[in-house]
């Protein structure tokens, strides 16, 4: 299913080089609609601009380039470049900053265009569902220009920039997250009034089990790995009121009110969300500048190195920045997830999808009848002639924050130094993550106590 929606947003990119209409789909893919083709495609360039800014940052890409002869500013001379080529830029951090501020642009852009788009009969929303070419030009003469960007200020404005998008982008990785549970939680329940109960029960039980036993493991060893008996103050703060507030969002979720007011409220979306804020507890505690209180995780897996023998001490050099880590792959796993599941979703929890902007409605796939043309061709369906499937600038807009927290992402939340020459941790980013942990899990208790708070409104 994944390789057939993945060609069929490249088939919509070169059917629909100009057109409005429905873009035609792989003949080997399921019917779909045209809202979900066209975000999948807008996810696709999202994708493509991360995949070439972890290009950009792999480990001795710079070294590569600088052996290209006269390509570098410093090297030889040749025909066409005569050394323009500032290579710094063009690799490492300064080039993330400057491919995600180019995604970031053109996102923002789209996020302006499509403001108040009622239907797909809106002339906007043939720019919104066509033109694929047209939009990959634009994107590509964005981060041309972007390139040129002199250093100096742009990095560090640009850093708090990513830090302040960031932060609202993990509040959405989250809905999605408590989305994602509710959905999960309601069709293993629907299986099981259908089919085999005590199988799907267990199967229930058994995942919930899986997911709080993980989130205490969290618990124990950053209490273990991540304090020390008389310093890291701020992570036995951090780890204690994250486990409390768990603690509290799991036992409201079984509250006989609370269940009688969300049916499908239970234990296993807080279990989601407990891991969920422990993966976020332990993302913010690994930008800690203090390294006494934030090991690597090569050293917690590693023994350490034999104590050297007496002798002259030779000076070593600084080590250099380690933009890989196990954070960051983290971050980049949930992000792909969270960018897939955004594109496809159809979800039927109205709380979920008022903060999402989006309507309770169809799914991935389509009638394949009325997919299909009278000449045999099939094409993606248009299903919002009477009205969108969701906000058309609420997800650009999403996208713009996605670009932000791609590049916080891979250049691990460091911040470049006064002379713009390196990078540095700083503890702005660790409040950063724990400020929106603790929001995130105010908004899923929120999902939970809504019903009982304004009783007056509908939130089946």
């Amino acid at each position: 299913m994944g390789a057939c929606l993945a060609v069929s947003s490249l088939a919509s990119c070169a059917s629909c080089l100009c057109g409005s209409a429905p873009c035609l789909l792989s003949s080997c893919c399921p019917s779909t609609y045209n809202s979900t083709m066209s975000r999948l495609a807008f996810s696709f360039l999202l994708l493509l601009g991360t995949m070439v800014s972890v290009i950009m940052i792999l480990p001795g890409m710079e070294e590569h380039l600088k052996k290209i002869p006269g390509f570098c500013m410093g090297g030889t001379t040749i025909p066409g470049v005569e050394n323009k080529v500032n290579c710094d830029v063009i690799v490492g951090y300064k080039s993330v900053y400057r491919m995600c501020f180019a995604m970031t642009c053109f996102f923002f852009l789209f996020s302006i265009i499509m403001i108040r788009v009622r239907s797909s009969k809106d002339p906007r929303a043939a720019l919104q569902n066509g033109f694929w070419f047209i939009k990959f030009l634009m994107l590509v003469g964005i981060t041309v220009g972007a390139f040129f960007i002199p250093d100096g200020i742009f990095n560090t404005v640009w850093y708090y920039f990513g830090a302040v998008g960031s932060f609202i982008f993990i509040i959405i990785q989250l809905i999605l997250l408590v989305d994602f549970a509710h959905s999960w939680n309601q069709s293993w329940l629907e299986k099981a009034e259908n089919g085999n109960q005590k199988c799907w029960f267990a199967a229930l039980l058994s995942v919930t089990i899986l997911y709080y036993v993980a989130a205490f493991v969290a618990v124990v060893l950053f209490y273990v790995y991540y304090t020390k008996p008389d310093d890291c103050t701020e992570h036995k703060v951090f780890i204690s009121l994250n486990f409390i507030f768990c603690v509290i969002v799991s036992i409201v979720s079984i509250l006989p009110k609370v269940q009688e007011a969300q049916p499908s409220s239970g234990l296993l979306q807080a279990a989601v969300i407990s891991l969920y804020t422990m993966y976020i507890t332990w993302s913010a505690m690994s930008n800690n500048p203090n390294r006494q209180c934030n090991p690597s995780l090569l050293s917690l897996v590693q023994p350490s190195s034999p104590t050297p023998p007496p002798g002259p001490v030779l000076a070593t050099p600084a080590p250099s920045v380690q933009w890989w880590d196990a954070q960051g792959i983290v971050g980049l796993t949930i992000f792909l997830f969270c960018t897939l599941y955004a594109s496809i979703r159809s979800s039927n929890n109205a709380q979920v999808n008022k903060l999402m902007q989006t309507e309770e409605g169809q799914g991935l796939t389509a009638d394949y009848e009325a997919a299909t043309g009278e000449d045999g061709v099939r094409r993606a369906v248009d299903n919002e002639e009477d009205g969108v499937t969701y906000s058309y600038s609420f997800f650009h807009f999403s996208l713009c924050l996605a670009s932000l927290y791609i590049m916080m992402t891979l250049t691990n939340w460091y911040k470049p130094n006064t002379d713009y020459q390196a990078m540095q941790t700083a503890m702005p980013a660790v409040w950063v993550k724990i400020g929106s942990s603790w929001l995130g899990l105010a908004i899923f208790l929120w999902t939970l106590v809504a019903p009982l708070v304004l009783p007056d409104r509908d939130f089946s």
